[in-house]
């Protein structure tokens, strides 16, 4: 593959199948081709054990079911998009750790957000937390199967100080689209910080979308600023969206930060989040 490829994650689980299909459909509007890429990992307690002959039973059986999440995988989402550039890879090693490398160079990064339990060989739930805490591209964590396209990309915004990789995303994402875009801001993020006025902030983060606005014309663009928790206010925002992105930056401050707030959407919001890295 010559282009930089959308990856997308299976273990055969209905959660991964509807991440790789979402993925499918993403790189037709990227015009990207599809790599879907699954684990086959020995459970760790397995490794202990010093019968060669269960091992090599266990390994086997991890090993077909990877296979067969591949090819169901491959099936779905040729059915999605049946003109699609589509490549399998079968992965080894830790399943984070694993999916998480398997983004090097990647578009993006997608994910169901749970797979089929604690003995399954790969463990989206986890593996979909450590990527987008971890993952070198953009990550998108498929929660549910979108009802219907919305026509609407939102963008959580929390530092009105910095151009943000995120923004960038979501201007690509809705222009892809041809979706409008919604900027979110909280003025009220935790306890001890600093409060700012509701009028400022918005009219900071009107310059700020006033940059991005230049370069993509043909999107709309509307803004909100509130006071209140951050992660409900986007939680609220991605039931109204077909996708929600997020930034990822370190939080040095010691108190409730972007990491909490990201949890908190990945766990409550509908639909898909994408997780932005700075340097993406």
């Amino acid at each position: 593959m010559t282009a930089k490829p959308i990856v997308a994650a299976t273990d055969g689980s209905e959660h991964s199948l509807l991440a790789v299909e979402w993925a499918a459909r993403e790189a037709v509007l990227r015009g990207a081709p599809l790599r879907i890429v699954s684990v086959a990992a020995m459970p760790p307690r397995m490794m202990e054990q010093q019968d060669v002959a269960d091992i090599d039973t266990v390994a086997g059986v991890l090993r077909r079911d990877r296979d067969e999440a591949l090819a169901v995988a491959a099936g779905r989402a040729a059915t999605t998009a049946p003109d699609l550039l589509i490549d399998t890879d079968d992965l080894t090693g830790p399943p984070a750790e694993a999916i998480v490398a398997s983004g090097s160079g990647a578009l993006m990064l997608v994910v169901g957000s749970r797979g089929r339990g604690a003995f399954a060989a790969m463990v989206l739930g986890s593996v979909s937390r450590y990527a987008a805490s971890n993952a070198p591209c953009p990550t998108v964590v498929v929660r549910d199967e979108p009802s219907s396209t919305r026509g609407l990309v939102g963008v959580g915004v929390g530092d009105l100080d910095s151009r943000t990789a995120a923004l960038t995303f979501a201007f690509d994402e809705a222009t892809a689209r041809k979706a409008s875009l919604r900027a979110v801001h909280s003025v009220d993020t935790a306890p001890g910080l600093h409060h700012s006025d509701p009028e400022a902030a918005g009219r900071q983060l009107a310059e700020l979308l006033a940059d991005w606005q230049r370069k993509y014309p043909e999107v709309p663009v509307s803004q909100d600023v509130v006071r209140g928790h951050p992660g409900q206010m986007l939680v609220d925002l991605s039931a109204r969206a077909e996708l929600l992105v997020l930034g990822r930056h370190a939080s040095h401050t010691g108190l409730p930060g972007p990491g909490a707030v990201r949890n908190a959407v990945l766990h409550h919001a509908s639909g898909a989040v994408a997780v932005v890295p700075a340097t993406s």
